[in-house]
């Protein structure tokens, strides 16, 4: 029997409203993910397109991983033109499917890889000339690839890796796109004016990172950067849409600056567009189409919708489970903390909503600054969000302990960590059928959920124990934080508000400010100020799964395990490994 809530007794339970069956939340979200799935797969194969999930042995016999595109153009007998296209750090191959899409669609082979220490390939991150060299040599040997038309497509570090493939092998290539990218420092050689050939640098308006690569504090200034008149061969500030040098000598330079952010570039039509047209003007073969000519976004919007699916699939299956004998002793009636939504509850909310967007950057700094990746800590970014919510879970129990002291239904530690466990694995062999069948995952923009390699499975076994006790913190907040007689909507938007709201208004003010005057005023840490941005929707979801845990079991416990598996898989999952 769950012990009572202490004074809970007088509020009135939350009204009954008919809930869905777990067998229909967990079909809706199949059913999300199949046809999200085979949505991204037709668009993917567009054409009699051929993508396969490959690996290859890189420098040093380190396993590299990549999709591979081959257009039905593509044969021994008629060789196509190559394209080796690279994301940028913490990301994945997967993240570049609208630029290999449409270069695919124009019968380009396409060799999406991932960089060393990201996604499924092997070694740390940044080794082996990022990887760049080996997927350059692979394309190579491939016999259905024309050796003599070669392009390169890197966005953000992934620029830095295909440039390190055009030094180490200077005339395996013909051109290369920059999205986001730069020559010359922190890791890359220094542009020149003949080196590297016919580049085409796709920089946009907003791009968060413009003093880093270019030594500008606004993106737009661009063609004023010392370094890119030295790379374009000119005195004079470097001007959009003209051509520089000449393609034919291999001296070619052109910048487009479309009106979008560093991440933005994989959601832009106008840089993708840039891109299939550079490569148009400077490889030969391939089927020419307009650079209008797109349809990448049906891929996004079908795994988008898988995305969502996702969601109701974890509470199905939590619910299906919940109601099993062995699982049963976990059900319990969930009773609201507050009476009503008062001056004291506004201000624990807002508490818990500011802490976690106030500390985000100062932890991320102090980790990244002062705790190196090891073998221990491989992962400097899961590492920096372990100890920010920590951190964050810290600082909010204490200004809220005395609201904490009720813990209220308190369920069996091993039935809810085994039934957090089930419903994870089941969802994420879910995921891993998918992968294998359609060779798709499930993602929108900057938020992807995919299945971790079996090394990345090893280290999620270091996170998980810090994330979930933050999470346990967090659980019990917003617990405290519920309200007698909210329904259902209520109380899930209240939660979700709690837990994404202050990082909503953070990058509200930070990117409204950056459009309305083109000064980004996180500027000392671009990097964090574009990881931030996929945490509004994943902490809001965290909401969702705790409020329908807790919902069925009157105890945060269960949704607070959950969360914490769930969240240390994705950002384990989703990250570089540097240790």
């Amino acid at each position: 029997m769950h012990d009572q809530q202490q004074g809970s007794a007088e509020l009135d339970p939350f009204p009954v409203v008919r809930r869905w069956p777990g067998w229909i939340l967990a079909a809706i979200g199949l059913a999300m993910i199949l046809g999200g799935a085979l949505l991204a797969s037709a668009i993917q194969t567009s054409g009699g397109t051929r993508v396969s999930d490959i690996r290859f042995r890189g420098a040093d016999g380190t396993e590299m991983s990549a999709l591979l595109y081959v257009p039905a153009n593509a044969s021994q007998a008629t060789p196509a033109p190559g394209i080796l296209a690279v994301h940028g750090y913490i990301n994945s191959r997967e993240m570049q499917d609208g630029f290999a899409i449409e270069f695919a669609r124009r019968g380009y082979v396409v060799l999406a890889m991932d960089q060393t220490g990201h996604g499924y390939s092997g070694g740390k991150a940044f080794s082996n000339g990022f990887g760049g060299p080996d997927g350059l040599a692979y394309l190579r040997s491939l016999p259905f690839v024309d050796k003599d038309q070669i392009g390169l497509e890197g966005h953000s570090m992934g620029g830095w890796t295909v440039l390190a493939a055009a030094a180490a092998m200077p005339d395996a290539y013909r051109a290369i796109v920059l999205e986001g990218s730069s020559t010359g420092a922190p890791y890359a050689k220094e542009g020149t004016p003949a080196w590297p050939r016919n580049l085409g640098l796709v920089y946009s308006r907003y791009d968060e990172f413009s003093q880093l690569m270019w030594g500008t504090s606004r993106a737009l200034d661009v063609g004023q950067s010392a370094k890119l008149k030295q790379l374009f061969g000119t005195a004079d500030t470097v001007q959009a849409g003209k051509l520089y040098g000449s393609i034919p000598a291999g001296t070619a330079r052109y910048l487009v600056q479309p009106s979008t952010t560093h991440p933005g570039d994989h959601f832009s039509t106008a840089a993708i567009g840039a891109a299939t047209d550079w490569f148009a003007r400077t490889l030969s073969g391939g089927n020419p189409r307009p650079a209008g000519d797109q349809i990448w976004y049906w891929k996004e919007i079908g795994t988008g919708i898988g995305l969502l699916g996702f969601v109701p699939l974890v509470l199905g299956l939590f619910d299906l489970l919940l109601a099993l004998p062995f699982f049963a002793s976990l059900q319990g009636n969930a009773v609201a903390a507050i009476p009503a939504r008062d001056a004291r509850w506004w201000r624990r909310a807002v508490i818990a909503a500011g802490v976690p967007a106030l500390t985000f950057f100062p932890v991320f700094i102090a980790i990244f600054l002062l705790l190196p990746a090891t073998t221990f800590l491989p992962q400097t970014v899961t590492t920096q969000v372990a100890a920010w919510a920590l951190v964050g879970a810290g600082i909010t129990w204490l200004f809220g302990r005395r609201s904490l002291v009720a813990r209220g239904p308190q369920a069996d530690w091993l039935k809810t960590i085994l039934i957090a466990l089930a419903v994870t694995a089941i969802a994420y062999l879910v995921l891993a059928v998918v992968q294998r069948v359609l060779v798709t995952d499930l993602r929108f923009w900057v938020v992807a959920i995919k299945p971790p390699s079996a090394r990345q499975w090893l280290i999620a076994l270091i996170y998980v124990v810090p994330i979930t006790l933050a999470f346990l913190v967090t659980g019990r907040v917003l617990r405290s934080l519920t309200v007698a007689g909210d329904r259902a909507v209520a109380r899930y938007a209240s939660a979700m508000l709690v837990l994404s709201g202050g990082f909503a208004v953070l990058l509200g003010l930070v990117y409204g400010i950056f459009f309305a005057t083109d000064m980004l005023v996180t500027g000392f840490d671009p990097l964090t100020t574009v990881i931030a941005i996929q945490f509004v929707p994943v902490l809001a979801t965290v909401a969702a799964v705790m409020t329908f845990a807790w919902s069925r079991t009157g105890s945060h416990r269960s949704g607070s395990v959950l969360a914490g598996m769930l969240v240390t898989l994705y950002v384990v999952a989703g990250t570089a490994t540097q240790g």
